[in-house]
């Protein structure tokens, strides 16, 4: 198994937590925009790699 599984993992729980803090309120409320739009492609791009190893690994060319 990849070590950094749990890496990509993390990566995608963090664009998760980026998605839902709360700004409203705070002088960051003006950059709420630009932290879903991080959160989101966090989230993407983890995901893709870990269905890309996971079909690498299906196929067994790791």
């Amino acid at each position: 198994m990849d070590r950094f599984i749990l890496l990509w993992v993390a990566g995608i729980l963090s664009g998760f937590a980026l998605l839902n803090v709360p700004l409203s309120g705070t002088f960051l409320a003006s950059i709420a925009q630009v932290t879903d739009i991080i959160g989101i492609l966090a989230i993407l791009v983890f995901s893709l790699v870990l269905i890309y190893k996971g079909i690498r690994a299906l196929f067994g060319k790791c």
